[in-house]
C-alpha cells in the first residue's frame, strides 16, 4: 500500500501509475501525483484533541495552499462537505465532537469519511473493517464501493475477511510471503486456491478454534489463553 501511495520506493521491479513511474518524476510532479492518491491506514492518524470536522476536512489539504491549510485548522472552511462525508457513515451527529471522545469504530469511520472529503482518484484503504461490528462493516464496504463507482475512482482495499472480499470486489489479488499467489476475477477464486493461499494458516481462513471461557473446565495439562482487551 505504501508503494502504491508513492511513500515507499520499491526495491526492485517497476511501479507504474497512470503509465508513469513515480520515482522518475520531478519533485513537483511527484507531489502532484501524490495529491491524487489517498492512503487510509487501519488506524487513522487523528489528533485526539481535534474536532471531527477538522479531521475529516484534512482530506482536502493536498488541494489547499499553506495559508488556507492553516486557516482550516481554526475555521473549517467546508463544513457541508464534512457533514456529507460523515453522513455516509452515520456519523453526522459527531461532526463537532472531539476525536478522543469517539469509540474505536467511530474513529475508523471518521478516517473513511476523510477519504470521501478528498478529491483523490486512487483510494488505498488498509483493513477498513477491523474495528467495526458486522452491520457497520457491511455499510462501510458498501459505501466505499458505491462512492468509488460514482466518482470513477479506483479502490484498492486490503481485507482479511475473505468472504467479504469475494462478495464486494470484482477482482481479488492473493499475496503470500510477499509474492503474488493469484490475480483473478472474484468468481474464479475457488476454495482450493484459498486453501493453498492459507496453507498452514487455515485459522485465518476459517476462523480460530473457540477458546474455553472456563479455566476450571480445561482439559488436563492445557493452559488458559490470555486475552488483552483495549
Amino acid at each position: 500500500m505504501h508503494a502504491l501511495a508513492c511513500a515507499l520506493k520499491p526495491s526492485s521491479g517497476q511501479l507504474l501509475l497512470g503509465a508513469r513511474e513515480p520515482w522518475q518524476l520531478s519533485t513537483s510532479d511527484l507531489q502532484g501525483l501524490r495529491a491524487k492518491l489517498f492512503l487510509a491506514p487501519q488506524v487513522p492518524p487523528l489528533p485526539p484533541r481535534q474536532r471531527v470536522v477538522t479531521s475529516v476536512l484534512a482530506g482536502q489539504l493536498p488541494q489547499m495552499g499553506l495559508a488556507a491549510s492553516l486557516r482550516s485548522l481554526f475555521y473549517p472552511s467546508d463544513i457541508p462537505a464534512a457533514h456529507q462525508a460523515l453522513q455516509a457513515f452515520d456519523l453526522a451527529e459527531k461532526i463537532f465532537e472531539r476525536v478522543d471522545r469517539l469509540s474505536g469504530g467511530e474513529r475508523q469511520r471518521v478516517g473513511l469519511a476523510r477519504l470521501l472529503a478528498s478529491s483523490a482518484s486512487l483510494w488505498l484503504v488498509d483493513e477498513p473493517l477491523s474495528a467495526l461490528d458486522p452491520t457497520r462493516a457491511t455499510q462501510a464496504l458498501q459505501t466505499l464501493c458505491g462512492q468509488a463507482r460514482a466518482r470513477h475512482a479506483t479502490l484498492v482495499c486490503t481485507l482479511h475477511q475473505v468472504e467479504r472480499a469475494l462478495e464486494a470486489f470484482p477482482r481479488v489479488i492473493g499475496l503470500r510471503d510477499g509474492e503474488l499467489a493469484f490475480d483473478l476475477p472474484s468468481a474464479e477464486v475457488s476454495q482450493d486456491r484459498l486453501r493453498q493461499l492459507y496453507a498452514q494458516h487455515e485459522e485465518e481462513l476459517f476462523g480460530a478454534a473457540p477458546i474455553n471461557e472456563f479455566p476450571d473446565q480445561l482439559p488436563s495439562g492445557a493452559q488458559p489463553a490470555v486475552m488483552h482487551c483495549r
